[in-house]
C-alpha cells in the first residue's frame, strides 16, 4: 500500500492503494465516482477515459501510480450543469444518449480530440475516435453532436 496524491477534477485527493492497481478503481471504488465505467478492462472500448495532464488515457490499464502528482480530469471536470461543455450541450441537442454507458469515452477523447485540432476534419474525428464502442448503434449522432461542438467551439474563439 502507498499513499497517492493527485488532482480529480481539479480537487487534491490521495488515496491509500496498492501502487499497480487501476486508477478507475480508485476512482470508483476509493472516491465513489460513478463515471468513469468499467467496460472491457483492457483498453479496448474507451468507456474508462480521463484525461491526465490533458490528455487523454484509458483509466482501466493505467495504473494509479502513474497519476500521483498529476492532474485527472473525469466527465464531471469537463463542464457542470450550469456550464456544461460544448459537447455536452451537443450531445442534448442531438439527443445521442441512448443507455449512456460508453458516453464517457467518446466526450472524454473528443473533448481532448478538438482541444489538440478544433479545425479536425471528418476523417479525422473518426480516425480519433477509433476503438472506442457503442453498442446502441448512435455513432451517426455522436458525429454529428461532435461537428455541432466544433462549431460552436469555432465562434467562442
Amino acid at each position: 500500500m502507498a499513499s497517492i496524491p493527485f488532482s480529480v477534477d481539479n480537487k487534491p485527493v490521495t488515496v491509500d492503494a496498492d501502487p499497480d492497481m487501476p486508477l478507475l478503481y480508485a476512482l470508483r471504488d476509493d472516491l465513489k465516482m460513478k463515471n468513469p465505467q468499467f467496460g472491457c478492462g483492457l483498453a479496448q472500448c474507451g468507456a474508462c477515459t480521463v484525461h491526465i495532464d490533458g490528455q487523454p488515457a484509458r483509466s482501466c490499464v493505467t495504473p494509479v501510480s502513474a497519476v500521483q502528482g498529476r492532474k485527472v480530469t473525469t466527465i464531471y471536470g469537463l463542464g457542470t450543469p450550469d456550464k456544461p461543455h460544448p459537447l455536452q450541450k451537443a450531445y442534448v441537442a442531438e439527443q445521442v444518449p441512448q443507455c449512456g454507458y460508453c458516453i464517457n469515452g467518446w466526450l472524454m477523447t473528443a473533448a481532448a480530440l478538438l482541444k489538440e485540432k478544433p479545425n479536425a476534419t471528418d476523417a479525422e474525428i473518426r480516425d480519433g475516435l477509433g476503438g472506442l464502442k457503442c453498442r446502441c448503434g448512435t455513432q451517426v449522432s455522436i458525429l454529428r453532436a461532435i461537428k455541432r461542438a466544433q462549431a460552436e467551439i469555432a465562434k467562442s474563439a
